[in-house]
């Protein structure tokens, strides 16, 4: 099991006059944590919102266990359809609902490594599946340059288009 934290603060560097009253300068508006526990398969096995300052103290902090309504889904396949589905509009909190968006790629970069393998070259082994991390963005797209250059296993090459053709490059 693994836990992904995120966390959002917001703090003014003057007074803040909100209708709930006066923040002082440096003291936060917002300060919101938002847990997950997810299994190695990236299903979300618990979940836990914790609103330590809000702008409008006991109504913004009265969630419950909305947030628990996130069990059960999945970070790679549908979580951020679920999330709106579950927690969107009336049913959360804005911003913990939209927190819950950068979980997925959380949850890759710590993964990355450990629990998917993203090796190649030399250290790679036997693998006989493409690196998880290709093709999941521009950097790493399998006609691009940069897995020319440190996945040439994986690389192919690029479609040529009229465009190109015509001026020569490809």
């Amino acid at each position: 099991m693994w836990d992904i934290d995120a966390h959002i603060t917001d703090t003014k560097t003057r007074d803040a006059r909100l209708a709930s009253g006066t923040r002082p300068a440096g003291s936060p508006i917002h300060d919101l944590r938002l847990r997950l526990t997810i299994d190695t398969q990236l299903n979300v096995v618990d979940a836990e919102a914790v609103s330590d300052a809000v702008p409008y103290p006991g109504y913004c902090d009265n969630h419950g266990d909305a947030y628990r309504r996130l069990i059960g889904l999945n970070l790679l396949r549908g979580f951020r359809d679920g999330v709106r589905q579950r927690l969107g509009g009336i049913q959360g909190c804005t911003h913990l609902t939209e927190l819950c968006q950068v979980l997925p790629t959380a949850a890759i970069q710590a993964f990355a490594g450990e629990v998917i393998d993203t090796r190649d070259g030399p250290d790679a082994g036997d693998q006989e599946q493409k690196p998880f991390q290709l093709d999941r963005c521009h950097a790493l797209r399998s006609d691009g340059a940069a897995v020319a250059r440190y996945y040439p296993r994986w690389s192919v090459a690029a479609a040529e288009t009229p465009e190109s053709a015509e001026s020569g490059v490809i």
